[in-house]
């Protein structure tokens, strides 16, 4: 896949093609980029549970028609019964990755729609904006290749969890590629929503089932906790390097990282595209920000010791932090990164207004709880939580969970506007370091600069790592230089989903819109 994709009217871009056309479809029917944003959100819960859901998180960056950027943080806080003594009274040391008592916060995907709705102007009716997730909910959807894999690998960790098995192991196996999956629970949530407003999955009917369920399985969260939920809308962060003004999420998500690689790579500089400066560039960039971020204690902004813009606007730090990097040798890197899995997708509609959004249930099908009146998978965000009095992401009621979303956002001198993003846990801002630099800084198309090599510094799908890992696409020779340098290189195959699912769109001040999907995705970009 390596031609660029271009329209004028309007694009939708995203990880599953079902939901890039039902994105596509509701610009058709005279819809708003936010308003085809959640039919893909919505779509996207149904044709890839094993990657995000209703019952998860989500963060929106848009960009209006004025040329004025908002961000929408729709992310749930530690429920008000939850707390270290929870587990303290089972003898845990630390929270279940799976289980009831791995679904500890609130899900805010369906506020953060709310409130993108809202802020938007949205005239189409939710059961328009929600017609094809309900319809594939109800009719069925093929199983993907990926989603069979990881219903397979995670089977013995999941079959045993309330909920799971009744909708994800038909049969009583796990499902396969092709197969048919069927979800009517869901899909009578989804117009459940559309009658009622999508403020009911917080308060009313739907949300005392909702809290009824999760009582039931054994989770903690309360109808207390959903009722007192919202989105914030803090302002995004942002930094200007040469060409451009780009913006991020502000905590808890980790946009703070992906800033700070591209602000550190941008006074580094590189010759060439995919060769030693560039790839050695943003790897030890990518360190020092990772670094950073431990230091300061990025997660909810309540308790952070420094403020996260700040970091951005200090020009002398960054200066020093840049400085340190060794352009010959590579830093030791013990750093263990944090896991995660995620949907990102985005959208341009004819007024120009540009969105980024991505939304996750953490782990691969969340916390694994399946709620049996609704249907909704329940995410695990909260597991990342550390059973620590105090310090970086421990746990107390009401608190935050430190999150690795984050969508991305960029504004050029020449007018171009350009959303983008990946899923991939901690591998996020290091694959939108790659796209980014070659697009914006070496002028590669924008497809190309998606479908190449690319390498992620840490962990892999499903355990911990610290290898630099890379696609054999790359060049020998650059291989052997990382190498040379210090770095822990692991070889893996040419297109690997532990590099993520990343797309893009960009807007160019004539209107010509450009967009891209990732070949290691379900993907489609959608345009007219």
């Amino acid at each position: 896949m390596l031609q660029t994709p271009r329209a004028y009217r309007g694009m939708v871009t995203s990880p599953h093609h079902l939901a890039s056309q039902a994105g596509l479809s509701v610009l058709q029917d005279g819809g708003n980029s936010v308003e085809a944003c959640v039919a893909v959100a919505a779509t996207l819960a149904v044709v890839y549970p094993h990657m995000t859901g209703i019952g998860g998180d989500g963060f929106w960056l848009v960009r209006e028609p004025d040329d004025s950027v908002y961000s929408i943080n729709a992310c749930g806080a530690a429920g008000e019964n939850v707390s270290t003594a929870l587990y303290r009274d089972q003898q845990l040391e630390a929270i279940p990755w799976r289980g009831p008592l791995a679904a500890i916060t609130p899900a805010g995907t369906i506020s953060g729609w709310q409130a993108a709705l809202a802020r938007s102007g949205s005239t189409l009716p939710l059961s328009r904006l929600l017609r094809d997730a309900v319809h594939y909910a109800r009719a069925g959807v093929s199983v993907t290749k990926g989603g069979a894999e990881v219903a397979a690998s995670k089977d013995a960790e999941l079959r045993e969890v309330p909920g799971y098995s009744d909708v994800f192991r038909p049969g009583g196996a796990p499902l396969k590629d092709g197969q048919q999956l069927m979800q009517p629970a869901l899909a009578r949530t989804l117009e459940r929503l559309c009658a009622d407003g999508l403020e009911s999955f917080y308060d009313g009917p739907l949300a005392a089932d909702i809290a009824a369920d999760l009582s039931e399985a054994g989770s903690p969260i309360t109808a207390a906790d959903l009722k007192n939920h919202s989105a914030d809308q803090p302002e995004p962060l942002s930094l200007r390097i040469k060409g451009a003004e780009l913006f991020n999420t502000a905590p808890p998500t980790q946009g703070l990282t992906s800033l700070m690689i591209l602000a550190l790579f941008d006074r580094l500089g590189a010759d060439g595209v995919d060769e030693f400066d560039h790839v050695h560039g943003l790897v030890e960039a990518t360190k020092q920000a990772f670094i950073r971020y431990r230091e300061i204690g990025l997660g909810d902004p309540a308790f952070m010791s420094q403020d996260a813009q700040s970091q951005l606007d200090d020009s002398e730090q960054l200066d020093k932090l840049a400085q340190t990097i060794d352009r010959q040798n590579a830093l030791p890197w013990p750093h263990r990164t944090a896991a995660g899995d995620t949907t990102w997708f985005g959208a341009v509609d004819h007024e120009g207004r540009v969105v980024s959004s991505i939304q996750s249930i953490y782990f691969e099908f969340g916390s694994g709880v399946v709620l049996p009146r609704t249907g909704i998978v329940w995410q695990n965000r909260g597991a990342s939580f550390r059973l620590k009095p105090d310090g970086w992401n421990s746990l107390k009621p009401g608190r935050k969970p430190f999150h690795t979303l984050n969508p991305a956002l960029a504004k050029f001198d020449d007018g171009r506007i350009m959303a983008y993003g990946t899923m991939g846990g901690e591998g996020q801002p290091q694959t939108q370091a790659a796209i980014f630099s070659r697009y914006a800084r070496f002028g590669v198309p924008l497809q190309q600069a998606i479908s190449a090599p690319r390498w992620l510094l840490g962990r892999t799908w499903g355990e911990q790592s610290v290898s630099l890992k890379l696609e054999n696409r790359f060049p020998a020779r650059l291989i052997e230089q990382l190498k040379e340098a210090g770095h822990d290189v692991e070889v893996l195959g040419s297109f690997e989903t532990v590099m993520g699912h990343a797309g893009a769109v960009c807007r160019h001040a004539d209107g010509l819109i450009e967009g891209a999907t990732d070949p290691r995705s379900d993907g489609a970009v959608a345009a007219w």
